[in-house]
């Protein structure tokens, strides 16, 4: 198997477990939404911080802590980043334990054009006529889901720009994926903590309380968000942006069929639109990549 193929394989399986990840959630929707987010928070640095050690990388996890601290614009750019995925799991969370599996995979189906969108606005990229096209269409979308709804499908909204605001953080911070998990976990460790002494404290807290079942898998939470992030960022260092952000519509696709045929979710001739248009501008868009990356390619073997 060559590299690229297996980068392919990486990169695949870890947009699969995130397309599967409602399975997971579901096992958990008698637990109050805030609570999973506080564990999933907790447990995945336990967890992370764990692996680092026990693959001799302590080192490098401090060195990575000493250059943030030295540089205060990636440290506070990587603190509000820790925010923002926070906001994007907790969202997609309470979407699945409240029946909003669909909105949930179109918010990560039109992400990829919000980040393009992010782009031109705060980078000052230039857009080509095609991702403009595909701009256009999936606001189309967007716009008959407001109107059948009677309100805007905030959901879906919510999860594309927290998770794009999340990458244009990301952008200039380079961590390795399961060290940049634990940092990022680390920020929001002391309001995970200080929110579960809250509940603690109202008995409200559900951990400990619902059986062994529910605290193993608030604990698991962990492992699975860090098992998908490591698989991806092996599989980045090994294929081609282009492809990369083609095989990502594995995981809204997976989530879509989850949301229609298991969980029976509604779906009318509005939402077969509104999907169709998310679905024409991912056509759109994904061939204009693949395009320019290959005319790029070609001018450089010139």
């Amino acid at each position: 198997m060559t590299e690229q193929h297996k980068g392919m394989l990486f990169a695949f399986l870890s947009y699969a477990i995130w397309g599967i990840f409602p399975l997971f959630w579901k096992l958990l929707e008698h637990v109050n939404s805030i609570e999973i987010l506080l564990g999933r928070i907790i447990w995945s640095f336990v967890f992370t911080t764990l692996f680092i050690l026990l693959i001799g990388k302590r080192k490098q996890l401090i060195e990575d802590l000493h250059y943030l601290w030295q540089h205060k614009r990636q440290f506070f750019s990587l603190m509000a980043a820790s925010f923002f995925i926070s906001i994007n799991w907790y969202v997609y969370i309470w979407a699945v334990t409240h029946d909003r599996v669909l909105e949930s995979s179109m918010g990560y189906y039109i992400n990829p054009i919000i980040s393009v969108l992010f782009g031109m606005l705060i980078f000052k990229e230039r857009l080509s006529r095609a991702t403009m096209a595909a701009l256009f269409v999936a606001l189309l979308g967007v716009l008959v889901m407001t109107v059948n709804y009677g309100q805007v499908p905030w959901v879906s909204l919510l999860l594309a720009l927290s998770f794009a605001t999340y990458g244009v953080l990301k952008k200039r911070i380079v961590l390795e994926a399961t060290r940049g998990l634990a940092i990022e976990t680390l920020f929001i460790m002391p309001f995970a903590l200080m929110y579960y002494m809250y509940l603690y404290s109202n008995d409200t807290m559900q951990f400990l309380h619902e059986g062994w079942q529910t605290d193993i898998l608030m604990m698991i939470s962990g492992i699975i968000t860090a098992i998908p992030l490591i698989l991806f960022a092996k599989g980045a260092q090994k294929i081609p942006l282009y492809l990369m952000g083609f095989i990502q519509y594995v995981s809204p696709t997976i989530t879509f069929l989850l949301g229609v045929f298991l969980y029976k979710e509604p779906f009318t001739h509005v939402e077969l639109f509104a999907f169709s248009c998310i679905w024409t501008a991912i056509i759109i868009f994904s061939y204009s990549s693949i395009h320019e990356a290959r005319k790029r390619h070609a001018l450089l073997l010139k």
